[in-house]
């Protein structure tokens, strides 16, 4: 800290001094509740661009071409890109986000709808509909290194938080059963295939205990609960009508679960797989994505042709965000968090995080402190 007298002609400079080296300090490190600008990515199909969401604002601060027809996007663990699935002219845009212009654009199967990516940020996996495959993107080379066949009308897919498997929904699976068949990413095969009715998405609990496949665009009402440890159906529960986009809160407390035919959203509490309060938002909820910190929840509503805010605390809607001509599914470039404890900043423990990164564990530790 600059060294000041306590001079009267300098206390007012010094303070300056003080608040402006705080102010710094803050815009690069955070504080423990908040830091760094945290953007959601929205996909707009008709228009063939992305929104980018300024989450504190809740204003739409760039648009960015993309290939036609995009639909299903994620993000590396550490924000730097965007995977986006270009449906209608079967390709990737990778989007890099510091500069929120494509950097490349990677050919992929047939239609290709959903974009997961690994949590080490190595491979992107991507479901090509109309091809019946997904494909496997190198993130450092931009290519397709694995094309994985048989996956009949491949929807949705998620990923294991230890990086393992990949869970991809086939609404045409084996002898036209709707299923979810289970890859092992370490040899990019298909390990297991679980029969489920109806599937449209996917997302796996925080935890990685439990895989969880809504229903898609039919008048249905259930979602089922894969678990990941056996493959095996746990159960199915009631949610809305047509219940689609899905995503957990961080604690893995609570799904929040859009209803496509019912403009709502059902929040269910994990312990019970109940639905315990419901959310009316704007026209076919599609895409949700929970933001990292896990106070809100941004709802991707096509019809409305805008973004409805949630917050968790209360379950009520504190803001809409106009998007573009019908927009579809929702990525945010920041799911990874600065430490919460010390100890998670000794023994090399600081070179982990990547928002905040550090240059040491000094700057770990005075992150926390703060």
């Amino acid at each position: 800290m600059t060294k000041c007298t306590h001079k009267s002609d300098s206390r007012f400079f010094c303070a300056t001094i003080r608040v402006a080296i705080l102010a710094l300090f803050l815009i690069a490190f955070g504080t423990g509740s908040a830091f760094a600008r945290v953007n959601a990515y929205v996909t707009n199909a008709s228009e063939s661009t992305v929104s980018v969401i300024n989450t504190n604002t809740n204003r739409v601060t760039a648009t960015i071409p993309v290939g036609a027809g995009p639909q299903g996007i994620a993000i590396t663990s550490n924000g730097d890109f965007a995977y986006v699935a270009n449906q209608s002219d079967s390709t990737v845009s990778v989007i890099a986000t510091a500069s929120n212009t494509v950097i490349a654009t990677v050919p992929v199967g047939l239609f290709p709808f959903g974009v997961a990516v690994t949590p080490n940020g190595a491979f992107a996996y991507v479901t090509n509909q109309g091809g019946d495959t997904v494909s496997v993107i190198d993130t450092v080379t931009k290519t397709v290194v694995a094309t994985i066949p048989n996956l009949f009308d491949a929807l949705g897919i998620a990923i294991t938080p230890d990086g393992t498997r990949a869970y991809v929904a086939l609404n045409l699976g084996p002898f036209f059963i709707d299923s979810v068949a289970v890859i092992d990413t370490a040899t990019n095969t298909v390990v297991a295939t679980i029969d489920v009715g109806s599937a449209g998405l996917v997302a796996i609990t925080p935890d990685g205990r439990f895989a969880y496949v809504t229903t898609g665009f039919f008048d249905v009402t259930d979602f089922t609960i894969i678990d990941t440890a056996t493959n095996t159906v746990a159960s199915s529960h009631t949610a809305g009508t047509g219940p689609f986009g899905i995503d957990f809160t961080p604690d893995g407390a609570f799904a929040y679960v859009g209803n496509i035919n019912e403009s709502r959203v059902s929040v269910v509490a994990t312990a019970t797989n109940t639905v315990v309060a419901t959310v009316p938002v704007g026209a076919q909820p599609l895409g949700i994505a929970v933001m990292p910190n896990g106070k809100f929840v941004y709802v991707v509503t096509q019809e409305s042709q805008s973004v409805s805010v949630i917050s968790t605390a209360t379950n009520t809607v504190t803001a809409t965000v106009p998007a573009g001509f019908n927009p579809a599914y929702i990525a945010f470039a920041v799911r990874t968090h600065g430490p919460t404890a010390l100890d998670q900043c000794q023994n090399d423990g600081w070179k982990a995080f990547s928002n905040p990164s550090f240059k040491n564990q000094g700057e770990c530790v005075s992150f926390v402190n703060q």
